[in-house]
């Protein structure tokens, strides 16, 4: 999994989304001169200069497929980011995951303090819905409801959240392979499944008309995770900015404890074919879907 090759496309769009994240982040998160300052510095330590920028990328993807504007798909990316690394945030405190490195920095609650990190994750959890109702992101405010619905689910307890749940619970439960799966459906794949639903429903594709892409994203959902858990086992911990093998150490089990490497890899590499042929109605338009689809297994961090 290492010696990640990035398709010569995919590399110039991957670096776009960073800086433009990371400008969004700039103009939002300006450390006023007030006792505040702290919370916005750990936000922006939290939010800029670090991550994959795969689920903001996806959501531009998707966005490009039906034409709308970039600046607008951005304000929906960086919401979409928000509610990432506010996960992250909170994951990373000491009565969840007890991690001290992410992104190859310290983590919040290290950096700063834990009272400090929790209101920084609540702050960037209010800050995604906030940018989804403003009418900047979009003129009809149907669209804008429908946005804030579906990410509201995709982070809550029929989502994100409850798959947080789940994995938690799977430190003193045995978990089989369907069990497994539906964690990471939750717990990875529902904000997964946002960002390409998010492009729809800024281009007004009404519900029927979106089942390729909610298989799209179903599909990498899964070989994120399972590329996730191969990386766990057996990927770099300076290159991914993280320790590794916490799961294997925390007795959870994962597709590869289940499956094997190998069977685990393979299976990561179906599931990417599968996501593929779900873009098959698409010509050229959704040629960066594909190229994300592929650099989910083939990355190295």
């Amino acid at each position: 999994m290492s010696g990640v090759i990035v398709p010569l496309g995919l590399r110039p769009a991957l670096e776009r989304i960073s800086a433009e994240i990371d400008r969004h982040f700039d103009l939002l998160l300006e450390v006023p001169a007030d006792a505040r300052a702290d919370l916005f510095g750990a936000m922006r330590h939290a939010a800029m200069g670090g991550g994959k920028r795969l689920r903001p990328l996806l959501v531009c993807a998707a966005c490009d497929l039906f034409n709308v504007q970039r600046e607008a798909a951005l304000r929906v990316a960086t919401a979409i980011e928000c509610i990432h690394v506010y996960s992250l945030i909170h994951d990373d405190l000491p009565c969840m995951d007890d991690d001290d490195l992410r992104r190859g920095k310290p983590t919040v609650h290290k950096a700063f303090d834990e009272a400090t990190a929790v209101l920084a994750g609540d702050a960037l959890h209010a800050l995604a819905f906030e940018l989804l109702a403003d009418e900047a992101t979009h003129a009809d405010p149907f669209v804008r409801v429908e946005l804030v619905a579906e990410l509201a689910r995709a982070s809550g307890p029929a989502g994100m959240a409850g798959g947080q749940m789940m994995d938690l619970a799977a430190e003193t439960e045995s978990f089989d392979l369907p069990t497994i799966t539906r964690l990471q459906q939750l717990k990875t794949g529902a904000l997964i499944g946002f960002c390409l639903e998010a492009g729809a429903i800024m281009g007004r594709i009404p519900p029927e008309g979106r089942t390729p892409l909610r298989g799209y994203a179903r599909d990498i959902g899964l070989a994120f995770q399972i590329a996730d858990d191969l990386l766990d086992v057996a990927g770099d911990s300076d290159a991914m900015g993280k320790a590794n093998g916490k799961d294997a150490a925390a007795g959870k089990a994962t597709f590869v404890s289940l499956l094997g490497q190998e069977r685990a890899r393979l299976q990561a590499e179906l599931l990417v074919d599968q996501a593929i042929a779900h873009l098959a109605t698409f010509g050229a338009e959704a040629e960066l879907l594909r190229s994300i689809a592929r650099f989910v297994v083939e990355r190295d961090r």
